[in-house]
């Protein structure tokens, strides 16, 4: 038994003439008489009483009606719920981000597209970079902000900028006597580097800098995030190389200061990346968005 044949029934029984059903279910009659009957041997009931002048209702058919137009109905609002569930994902841009997009590009971009489009629903989702690109496949977010250019048949990735790095120490460090510290003098200072597992391209382009550079830093702590990178530093526990987006929070610390070194540091860039084949038109809305104003 389908739903069809419970609407079949409820509309006869409205009528109680086949032809209007028939009618109103845009079918024929003697296919409409023939659902009828299926669904009378399905239920093992007569539901209805027919003549050549007019169509009744039985008992049976009486009791059933009820609950056939209850689950009619129920089904009707669970299509609806359904739809307007598929209707708001549909509406909604999920947007995982690194803390450099909290601070450099959203301030720029949300509020002229909440503007422009103010039915879309924006989730943001602070993770780390590993995290995003695991949610970018599965299709748990639609755009993420990462440091790694990511490019294969289900991601695309577009740069949005490169930012300088800076060497973060405590104020009473031995080295803040230099305006320029030489880079030599680096080595064996203590250093807390961010994690591989929490950003692992500042890892990497930190790492490459002193490798390319001979310098053997002493990796004191491995920080899960940037705060703790900062707090430890402002701490005297060691330096650290860092984005320059971090600049505005370490005014606020005490302790730490800043200098620039005899060698350039590395840039570090910032990608924006999609998954080409989950929300296209709302990411293409945020890609406009970010072409008009970075």
């Amino acid at each position: 038994m389908e739903l069809r044949h419970l609407r079949y029934f409820v509309t006869v029984a409205e009528e109680l003439n086949f032809s209007k059903a028939a009618q109103r279910l845009f079918t024929a009659q003697p296919s409409l008489s023939q659902q009828i009957k299926y669904l009378e041997e399905k239920l093992e009931i007569k539901l209805f009483n027919r003549t050549k002048r007019k169509v009744e209702l039985t008992e049976e058919g009486l009791n059933f009606l009820p609950y056939a137009q209850a689950t009619l109905a129920q089904a009707e609002l669970t299509i609806k719920k359904t739809q307007q569930v598929a209707n708001e994902q549909s509406n909604c841009l999920k947007i995982g981000f690194v803390p450099v997009a909290e601070l450099k590009v959203f301030p720029v971009i949300l509020p002229n597209l909440r503007f422009e489009n103010p039915h879309l629903k924006i989730s943001l989702q602070s993770m780390n970079e590993l995290e995003q690109l695991d949610a970018l496949k599965s299709g748990s977010i639609d755009i993420g902000f990462l440091r790694e250019n990511i490019n294969t048949d289900q991601i695309s990735s577009n740069l949005i900028f490169r930012e300088k790095m800076i060497f973060l120490l405590p104020k009473d460090h031995p080295l803040c006597r230099y305006e320029v510290i030489p880079v030599e003098t680096l080595n064996n200072e203590a250093l807390i580097i961010a994690s591989i597992e929490h950003a692992p391209t500042l890892h990497k382009s930190v790492m490459h800098f002193a490798k390319k550079n001979n310098i053997k830093f002493n990796l004191i702590q491995h920080a899960g995030n940037i705060l703790f990178n900062i707090n430890s530093v402002n701490m005297g526990l060691g330096c650290a190389i860092l984005p320059c987006y971090i600049e505005p929070i370490i005014q606020n610390q005490n302790n730490i200061t800043t200098r620039p070194l005899s060698i350039e540091l590395p840039l570090l860039d910032l990608f924006m990346s999609y998954n080409s084949k989950n929300n296209l038109k709302n990411i293409e809305k945020f890609i406009q968005s970010i072409q008009s104003r970075i």
